[in-house]
């Protein structure tokens, strides 16, 4: 029988690919829906409601591992105050529904894989290149991804194998962080953002969706892995590449800084700042990334 992987966050970006390659590598796979969905041959939803506090616990007793994707999107809307309780709970919210449902049953699972993000590092931008090591950052992202993996120690202390992937910049066919880019771009209107040379730690899906996929399956795996690509890409480097695969070099100045601050208030830190970060880690895991050269992976995305 095939073993079971409880997707939270499964209908998302990310979640929907990663579903695909579950099932083509031979797992069951079962998602958590806020919506009634209909069951398919391969595919078996479960409900939860965060706001009531509430998650179909057979959807936990019957799996073997978990991957946690879910949580709002960290530049969707302003950093109001509200809107940062909104992001962090989100994310914490589900883990500890997860873990009160595993303890109370003492259920036990192969793996509990959770997404982290390279924010850990904060929305800082220097020569210093981040690893696993690298001291969380005081900023609302460093201090919001810090809290996430806290609580998923708490799976941890259950002595169940946990894994956190600490994810850049997520790159897509029509998707993600290009979706909301690609219009301008297109259009002849793209930009720099600040002084450009802020980094911008990569990864395409599908090297992202195999990075999970080996958390699951190598028993070796175990705390923080960076899932990016280490090539030093700026800003300024993405966005140059970005208007040459649609034809012209791009001619509008920089957005300045202050006008961004105004526009997006705290929230233009997570696009005027970016840290380089190193994927050394799961490479000596034995992980080998197939999507490496920054021009032919947005190639691949938009054609």
């Amino acid at each position: 029988m095939a073993k079971n992987v409880l997707l939270t966050g499964g209908t998302g970006f990310i979640g929907k690919h990663l579903t695909d390659v579950l099932l083509d590598s031979g797992f069951s796979v079962s998602i958590l829906s806020r919506s009634d969905r209909e069951n398919t041959p391969l595919v078996t939803y479960y409900k939860w409601d965060l706001k009531k506090n509430y998650i179909d616990k057979n959807a936990i007793l019957n799996a073997d591992y978990i991957i946690h994707l879910a949580g709002e999107g960290i530049v969707e809307k302003r950093w109001t105050k509200n809107r940062k309780k909104v992001i962090l709970e989100s994310r914490i919210q589900p883990i500890e529904l997860i873990f009160s449902v595993l303890k109370e049953n003492n259920k036990t699972l192969d793996a509990f894989v959770s997404a982290s993000a390279i924010g850990i590092y904060g929305a800082i931008t220097s020569h210093k290149i981040c690893d696993e090591n690298t001291p969380p950052a005081n900023d609302f992202l460093g201090t919001t991804c810090q809290e996430w993996e806290s609580s998923v120690d708490k799976i941890n202390s259950l002595g169940i194998r946990t894994v956190k992937v600490r994810t850049g910049i997520v790159f897509g066919k029509n998707e993600g962080f290009l979706k909301k880019l690609v219009p301008s771009f297109k259009s002849g209107f793209g930009a720099v953002l600040g002084t450009g040379k802020q980094y911008l730690p990569w990864i395409h899906v599908e090297d992202l969706c195999q990075i999970y996929l080996k958390a699951i399956l190598d028993q070796e795996m175990i705390g923080p892995y960076n899932a990016c690509i280490t090539d030093n890409t700026t800003n300024s480097r993405f966005s140059k590449e970005l208007a040459k695969l649609f034809g012209y070099s791009i001619w509008l100045p920089k957005v300045p800084p202050f006008l961004l601050k105004i526009v997006l208030g705290e929230m233009s830190d997570a696009v005027l700042e970016g840290q380089r970060v190193s994927s050394e880690k799961i490479q000596k895991m034995g992980f080998e990334f197939q999507f490496t050269d920054l021009e032919k992976t947005l190639v691949s995305c938009l054609h």
